[in-house]
């Protein structure tokens, strides 16, 4: 089994009012520089070698990215509530249906050190 990934970032800005108290850092409109880890897993075709062509996933993957860039995430639906957690999930769930060799997506803020992984179960 090989693994690859495809890295991309996005520029955003969110708010967890719902999940703290009024006063509460969070709770005000603030932005993050986010960076994504999309990993597959598979074995290579016989043909190419390619565990899945680059192009394509990255064909896939622009269209999310374009959707999260430079936006108020509460905005977008399916992220009413943009955690961490939240947004790691929904960039798996554009993604799956057209890459089904996914195996995990890594979100990180890398400023403040924190990261969250979902993956394939």
């Amino acid at each position: 089994m090989i693994e690859i990934y495809k890295e991309f970032t996005f520029e955003a800005a969110h708010q967890l009012a719902a999940n703290v108290d009024p006063g509460h850092p969070y709770s005000y409109v603030h932005g993050h520089s986010f960076s994504v880890q999309v990993f597959f897993r598979g074995e290579p075709d016989p043909e190419t070698q390619w565990v899945h062509d680059f192009a394509e996933i990255e064909e896939k993957i622009n269209p999310v990215r374009e959707i999260l860039d430079h936006r108020y995430l509460n905005e977008i639906e399916g992220l009413s509530r943009p955690t961490l957690e939240n947004i790691t999930r929904w960039i798996w769930e554009q993604l799956e249906p057209s890459l089904p060799i996914i195996d995990r997506v890594i979100v990180k803020r890398g400023t403040c050190g924190e990261g969250c992984v979902y993956r394939k179960v």
